[in-house]
């Protein structure tokens, strides 16, 4: 790898944008100048969604990107912030009751956090039109530039892997109460053993249930980096020069992310496994 690349793939940033608009001719305009930064290869957009808030708080996707399209591909973090953006976020995240759990899934998948989300809203009001998209970019001026000329509001937050820390921290919590039981049933009288035991047997349950998740949740993950990177190889066949360079960083630096959280994930199922 030439060292002009190497710098290409280390300066890598994959975020979620939101990028609010006041009227639909706009909100397109915004989608071409994001594709066109994606042919030049200043940005690599790896899935973008075009969609309007209606008077009823309801988001409807109006264009989504055949090559990733957030209609079909359930579980995407496009798709997950669309259905954020069409809760009730604006009464704060804190707020959310009856669907907390969901919210906080889909926060999670998408990988940002409630500022982001509360920022985006307190914008994104009923009649207004936004482009959704999850981006690499080695810095915002391309981006921001084009967007402000067209009277647009841009929103940005680098993706975290908050999925896999919640998992760690759900399981971390549900181990550390079995062992706290097994120690009381140790102890305990012989007609209590058993009421103990049911206790235990339940988390048993709900442990293997999490670990599960996670598994999915991972294979999710690994889907999304292969169809990005499929994605870019197709656009780095069809470039030429510094536009192929750096795509080709993004793919490096895709599947070895990839690989890494594989890696990492495989030796934390190990470490949770049920005995």
């Amino acid at each position: 790898m030439s060292k002009n690349k190497e710098e290409n793939k280390q300066n890598q940033i994959e975020r979620m944008l939101v990028v609010v608009f006041d009227n639909e001719l706009k909100a397109y305009d915004g989608s071409k100048a994001l594709s066109d930064l994606d042919s030049e290869g200043s940005i690599s957009v790896h899935a973008k969604a075009v969609m309007v808030k209606g008077e009823d708080g309801k988001i409807t996707v109006k264009q989504a990107e055949d090559e990733f399209p957030v209609r079909t591909v359930g579980g995407t973090a496009v798709g997950a912030l669309i259905g954020l953006l069409g809760g009730p976020i604006g009464l704060g995240i804190g707020a959310v009751t009856g669907t907390y759990a969901g919210f906080i899934w889909d926060m999670n998948r998408a990988g940002v956090n409630a500022e982001f989300l509360d920022d985006v809203s307190a914008k994104l009001t009923p009649g207004k039109w936004a482009i959704v998209a999850d981006i690499s970019e080695e810095w915002e001026p391309p981006v921001d530039t084009r967007m402000v000329a067209l009277g647009a509001i841009v929103f940005r937050d680098t993706r975290h892997n908050i999925e896999h820390e919640q998992n760690a921290r759900d399981v971390s919590a549900i181990k550390a109460d079995i062992e706290r039981l097994k120690k009381e049933q140790a102890k305990s009288r012989t007609e209590q053993k058993a009421k103990i035991q049911l206790k235990i047997d339940n988390l048993n349950k709900k442990l293997h249930s999490k670990i599960e998740q996670a598994k999915k949740s991972s294979e999710q993950q690994q889907a999304e980096a292969k169809a990005k990177v499929q994605d870019l190889e197709k656009k780095a066949a069809k470039a030429n020069g510094e536009a192929k360079a750096k795509i080709e960083a993004r793919i490096d630096e895709i599947k070895n992310e990839s690989k890494k959280n594989k890696e990492a994930f495989d030796k934390w199922i190990d470490e949770k496994s049920v005995a």
